[in-house]
């Protein structure tokens, strides 16, 4: 009885233990949660498709990130798909620095290089007024300094010698014709020959055989073949004065009637020749006070104005020439020194961006705009350039985000395409 009594001490909480067992598997409220499967997130390439890989990193063909496949949750710190699928010539994915146009009015000024060169108004020719040999040469060396009334050669001529000794004979045997003396005279003055000169012929009754020569102007002299295209517009080859010695002019040279033999320039004016790039051309008005210094002469500073814009673009040349007339009395400014020009051209107002935000295509500027991760290339039209910004006419709107730098997102083996010139 005892044993019986013990066994059944034993079976029993068993048996309950059991059943509490196989009633907690079966109420469901007391089933564990179990762990839903979850589908593998694969990454693939936007360029290669084909390359499947269940981590991130990057492409093992091409070096491009991967991106989670589509169809799959994504996060957000993963880049978005569509962008990447956008066309590579008008999108660019980037993290350079952007800003956003700056609507103001600003003081503008154009600021440009060029040259001095002579004053071409103040060329002067001499020119033979009849045919003959120079006999004696005064004036040896270019940049010679010569003053009217100097005598710069002498030359036998046998036209010369003819029209005087028609004088004498005039004035020998038909004094009474003051027609005909007067005329004979008149010819051999605008042959050249001074009034004291011909006033000499008929007092001694000889002819010059040697006649000399004066110079009507004050200057430097230079061979009439290297200085006659100085500054002129359409020539290629600017003249080298440096060059431009000795004389080409000889003694014991034949010469034509009416062929130049000189060219006295006056140094005491000069031209300074700034070349203006196209884009600020719009901006350029006559008579805007310039500010010129150059660097060959420290502290040196010169004021003028525009005096003239050239009418014509020369060909192969993005830039205008415009003059600026100055005084050279001191002979401190030196023809084909640099110059750097600052020009003040009034106040303009509008949208103001980086330099470095314009790209230039030719006939096309455009920016790169962001649009979220993205930069979207646009086109604009672009105005005067002041320092290190340049006004926008058209194309952008106040609330744009634009790429600081566009050459660095421009692709030099891609075409660029914008909206509306696909």
């Amino acid at each position: 009885m005892k044993k019986k009594m013990k066994c059944i001490k034993i079976i029993l909480p068993a048996m309950l233990f059991g059943m509490l067992l196989i009633a907690a598997c079966s109420n469901p409220k007391q089933a564990p949660v179990q762990a839903q499967s979850k589908t593998a997130v694969q990454y693939t390439c936007p360029m290669h498709p084909q390359v499947l890989e269940d981590h991130p990193g990057n492409c093992p063909i091409c070096g491009m990130t991967l991106v989670k496949k589509s169809g799959q949750a994504s996060e957000g710190s993963d880049i978005a798909l569509s962008p990447v699928l956008e066309p590579v010539n008008s999108t660019v994915i980037s993290l350079v620095a952007f800003a956003l146009p700056q609507e103001k009015e600003v003081d503008t000024r154009i600021s440009a290089e060029g040259y001095l060169d002579f004053d071409t108004r103040t060329f002067n020719n001499i020119a033979s007024r009849f045919s003959g040999r120079i006999e004696k040469m005064y004036i040896k060396f270019a940049f010679q300094k010569i003053l009217p009334g100097q005598r710069i050669f002498d030359i036998y001529s046998a036209d010369m010698v003819t029209a005087q000794q028609n004088l004498i004979y005039v004035a020998k045997n038909s004094s009474g014709e003051t027609e005909l003396l007067r005329a004979a005279k008149q010819k051999l003055l605008l042959l050249g020959m001074t009034s004291a000169q011909v006033e000499q012929v008929i007092k001694t009754g000889k002819a010059f055989y040697s006649l000399p020569v004066f110079s009507p102007y004050e200057g430097h002299v230079h061979d009439a073949a290297h200085s006659q295209m100085a500054g002129t517009a359409g020539s290629d080859q600017r003249p080298d004065f440096s060059r431009n010695m000795p004389l080409a002019i000889k003694e014991g040279m034949y010469v034509e009637k009416g062929q130049t033999l000189f060219n006295v320039v006056d140094p005491h004016r000069l031209w300074a020749i700034i070349k203006i790039g196209r884009n600020s051309l719009a901006s350029l008005r006559l008579n805007e006070p310039v500010k010129i210094t150059l660097p060959d002469l420290p502290g040196k500073t010169l004021y003028g104005k525009v005096d003239f814009i050239e009418p014509t673009l020369q060909q192969g040349d993005k830039t205008v020439s415009i003059r600026v007339y100055l005084d050279n009395m001191e002979h401190q400014l030196k023809v084909n020194s640099l110059i750097n020009a600052s020009i003040e051209t009034g106040k303009s107002r509008g949208f103001w961006i980086p330099r470095s935000a314009l790209q230039d295509l030719g006939q096309t500027k455009i920016v790169w705009l962001k649009k979220g991760g993205s930069y979207h290339a646009h086109t604009v039209a672009a105005g005067t350039i002041n320092g290190s910004e340049i006004l926008i006419k058209k194309g952008l709107a106040p609330t744009d985000t634009l790429a600081v730098d566009a050459g660095y997102l421009t692709d030099s083996e891609s075409f660029i395409k914008t909206k509306g010139h696909e």
